[in-house]
């Protein structure tokens, strides 16, 4: 069979099997591109060219929530990012880049990485295009790869993944996009693929609005002199009569904005942030600092 986006995974997992790459792959030439690569990364970490501004809207952040975007436009202090959390993306980055390499040394191509892409005057950059197919790769953990291999993820996508590949490929003018995800707590690996023209697709209607319109919504929306509604209202958890944020709104920096007594307890899970408290948790809570 032809090497194609769509027997990539199994083309890297019989690279690590055997290590057997294919003829026209020149090893040398792919590993030092590699360490090109981590090079690069590392003096993005430790080494910055200046700072980004990050109030600007990117294509990246254009599926996020409005009222997150609002604060972050309208210079909101965000909470401050813990140094396991640095890590966490710092991993996530060099990850990233290890799935290219593999798909490289698997013998397939990888063309226009960190092409710039524009949508309504606001910009971004692609990761790359497999084999032709505009794609991102997403470093994910086993509850998130989960939307990934099950083709779920425009049902469930707090963190606006679907959103950001539309806009790059609306800048190329693709109809067809997808997603390499590797499951970093196991190494499993996935491809996800959508399509704006099966009408016939489950997710058909979750993927098919206008992604420019979307743009120009967001760019009209930071300029308000208020904040939009909540973005999402907080979930009841369990049985237990309090109440705790969306996962979307957990991972937001900007939660204290919103719900200033904010309280976090640490269950074996990870923390837990409650708005509502009717009855006092039996695990130790989080002393944490507001912004």
């Amino acid at each position: 069979m032809d090497k194609s986006i769509y027997t990539l995974v199994d083309d890297i997992y019989a690279l690590m099997e055997n290590r057997n790459t294919p003829k026209d792959v020149d090893v040398d030439a792919e590993i030092e591109r590699f360490g090109e690569a981590m090079k690069s990364l590392m003096k993005k970490e430790f080494k910055p060219q200046g700072m980004r501004d990050g109030r600007k809207l990117r294509l990246s952040a254009i599926g996020k929530n409005d009222r997150q975007l609002w604060y972050s436009a309208n210079k909101y202090t965000q909470e401050k990012l813990k140094p396991h959390t640095y890590i966490k993306f710092m991993y996530g980055h060099m990850t990233e880049e290890l799935i290219l390499f593999l798909t490289r040394m698997a013998g397939h191509t990888v063309e226009d990485q960190q092409k710039a892409c524009e949508v309504e005057g606001v910009r971004g950059s692609m990761d790359a295009r497999v084999d032709g197919r505009l794609i991102d790769v997403k470093s994910t953990s086993t509850y998130g790869f989960k939307k990934f291999k099950d083709a779920t993820l425009a049902y469930d996508d707090p963190f606006g993944y679907v959103a950001q590949l539309k806009a790059y490929a609306h800048s190329e003018g693709d109809t067809k996009y997808g997603w390499i995800a590797i499951d970093k707590q196991n190494g499993h690996l996935c491809y996800l693929e959508y399509d704006e023209e099966d009408t016939q697709a489950p997710v058909h209607s979750a993927i098919s609005y206008d992604i420019a319109e979307r743009v120009r919504h967001v760019k009209k929306m930071v300029e308000l002199p208020e904040p939009p509604s909540f973005c999402h209202e907080p979930v009841d958890d369990g049985k237990s009569g309090n109440k705790k944020l969306a996962t979307g709104c957990s991972y937001c920096g900007y939660k204290f904005h919103c719900y200033p007594t904010l309280r976090g307890f640490i269950y074996s899970t990870g923390v837990r942030f409650l708005t509502e408290v009717a009855n006092e948790p039996k695990v130790p809570e989080l002393q944490l600092k507001e912004v």
